[in-house]
């Protein structure tokens, strides 16, 4: 194995060691004894100066014209196409998902650059009539400040584009402090953008933990917005570290996402969905299918193919043509998934396949769970009401399309859900009525787009949305602006009362 890489922080278009001199290694998940890279462990010091460097960038990035803004996301999307082989394999490296779905991670990321890129040709607001003769009025889109931007480990490309590039184009200037499993991919896109001509300082990176790091970025007095990616007690703990600033706060937290498959459904499609939404990522996705919600006609028949099919999916390393699904991120992950499944079976569900970790061999060095299905799943097990991320499904049988709706949306989390029907109308009803931020129909839970609105409801978010041109308004501030020429005072709904 080759050397590892040493990374520095990026502060103010420098690359600088962390104040305390302090420094962690990120392992490959498949290999534990490969050290992919070593990072800075940050603290409120590192914080501080990237904040500060963020805050001077401001005023000049802020008054570059979007389009100019724009055209170096189109160029970081040319050398970002160009290195993809490159940081695919690194991705795997350090986060252990097969090439295939890394290709993807760093795909979505090169579509928010295009997408963004655009949006800086737009950012569009309002031009309306007024109320009184010789008056103009419109309103536009303005920057926020800096903003902190913490992101989790499981798509460590695609989550901070979908951050990062909003902020960016609306003329915000941001310190990012990727999650300390994946900070590699974070660099290789920053990389990018800096290659592409992006000014000093515009993008600070600070690696660490979230104590030590991220809690001084949610806290700064200097940072605007803080948009977060993680779990749903940890998204409690940033709202409560910023209340006292009054900053504004985005949450992407957790998901119990389920799929629906009724009686008239296809039932080679579900099986092709179920497989990829449970066992894609090797379930480590916030948008993974952990409930399959089946009716009793078509429940014996249908769980017996899932377990044909799970047994049948290649667990290896990432970086094997032949695997389908990799591994847990880390050793403490992989014990919270393999606890999870021990408190199913106490529980009473029935283990129908996995349930154990894979070791010897490939598996000998790495963080690898068999693909597990729990057959005789109530839905107030708390394998059926509490996110696993990681590869276990929980089958629940229901006898209606009413039941699994209401089984479905039983749950504190309202992030994605999918149903697999040939009835139309069962359809419709499903799209109106599961309580989500997003719905599929026959086809699985994940599988986002990056041009429509990403986020949940309940205890998933806290209402803001990621990826479309939703995310603008989290990066942006809206200004109302009123121009009259009439050469005289016009007073709005006292002039205009009759």
């Amino acid at each position: 194995m080759s050397e590892p890489r040493v990374y520095h922080n990026l502060i103010g278009g420098e690359w600088v060691a962390s104040a305390s001199g302090k420094t962690f290694e990120s392992r490959n998940p498949a290999d534990s004894r490969e050290v992919v890279g070593i990072f800075q462990d940050s603290s409120a010091d590192d914080i501080n100066a990237a904040v500060a460097a963020a805050r001077t960038a401001y005023p000049t990035w802020r008054l570059m014209p979007a389009p100019k803004r724009g055209e170096i996301m189109f160029r970081a999307a040319q050398l970002l196409r160009d290195r993809k082989e490159q940081y695919s394999r690194e991705m795997t490296r350090e986060m252990g998902k097969v090439l295939s779905e890394t290709g993807g991670d760093l795909v979505e990321a090169l579509d928010m650059l295009y997408f963004c890129g655009g949006e800086g040709r737009r950012l569009h607001g309002q031009t309306t009539p007024s109320e009184l003769p010789n008056k103009w009025q419109l309103s536009i889109r303005q920057p926020v400040g800096v903003c902190g931007l913490i992101t989790p480990w499981n798509f460590p490309m695609a989550i901070p584009s979908w951050k990062m590039l909003p902020a960016l184009i609306c003329g915000n200037t941001l310190v990012i402090k990727p999650a300390e499993d994946t900070p590699a991919s974070t660099y290789n896109l920053v990389q990018c953008l800096i290659d592409a001509g992006l000014p000093p300082g515009v993008v600070n990176i600070v690696t660490g933990y979230g104590p030590s790091a991220g809690q001084p970025l949610v806290e700064h007095l200097d940072v605007n917005i803080i948009s977060f990616t993680g779990s749903t007690a940890t998204g409690r703990r940033v709202t409560e570290l910023a209340a006292p600033t009054m900053k504004r706060v985005s949450l992407e937290l957790g998901g119990k996402n389920p799929m629906i498959v009724l009686d008239d459904a296809d039932l080679e499609l579900a099986l092709e969905g179920v497989t990829w939404g449970a066992f894609g990522t090797t379930g480590q996705r916030c948008t993974a299918t952990s409930r399959l919600i089946v009716q009793r006609g078509i429940a014996q028949e249908f769980t017996h193919r899932v377990v044909e099919r799970a047994q049948g999916l290649r667990v290896g390393n990432g970086l094997d043509t032949d695997a389908q699904v990799g591994p847990i991120i880390n050793q403490r992950q992989m014990e919270r998934v393999l606890n999870y499944i021990e408190i199913g079976q106490q529980e009473g569900a029935r283990l129908l396949c996995g349930g154990q970790r894979l070791t010897g061999g490939a598996h000998a060095h790495g963080w690898f769970i068999a693909p597990t299905v729990f057959a005789d799943v109530r839905p107030q097990m708390r394998i059926a009401q509490e996110e696993i991320f990681g590869p276990v499904l929980s089958i629940l049988t229901v006898d209606s399309f009413e039941q699994a709706i209401t089984v479905a949306n039983d749950v504190q989390y309202g992030l994605s859900s999918s149903i697999y029907t040939r009835d139309v109308n069962k359809a419709y009803q499903a799209m109106r009525d599961l309580y989500t931020g997003i719905v599929y129909v026959n086809a699985p839970t994940i599988g986002a787009e990056i041009h429509l609105p990403f986020g949940g409801t309940k205890a998933t978010g806290n209402g803001h949305r990621e990826a479309g041109q939703q995310a603008l308004d989290l990066f942006s501030e809206w200004k109302s602006i009123y121009v009259d020429y009439s050469g005289g005072l016009q007073r709005a709904q006292i002039d205009n009362a009759e």
